[in-house]
């Protein structure tokens, strides 16, 4: 959790830092700093829906024994050239 929350800590001093050489503004530095994570959160939860409806058709028929080779007995039967 530690290295998340000084991640989280240095993308905000990084972002705040390159809005303010672009703009030299403290007001519109301040704000994209908080307003961008908001949406990358927004945007990010509906990415993950996406990938995993998009997982889920492209997934094997879960009765296909060969579809996972971790599983005992899978493949079995199958005969190599």
């Amino acid at each position: 959790m530690a290295k998340t929350l000084t991640f989280g800590i240095m993308h905000l001093g990084i972002a705040f830092s390159v809005t303010y050489a672009l703009t030299g503004s403290l007001a519109v530095s301040g704000a994209v700093t908080f307003i961008e994570p908001a949406i990358n959160t927004v945007a990010h939860y509906f990415f993950d829906r996406y990938w995993d409806k998009r997982e889920r058709r492209h997934a094997p028929a879960s009765g296909d024994s060969t579809a996972d080779p971790a599983r005992p007995g899978a493949g079995a039967g199958l005969v190599s050239a």
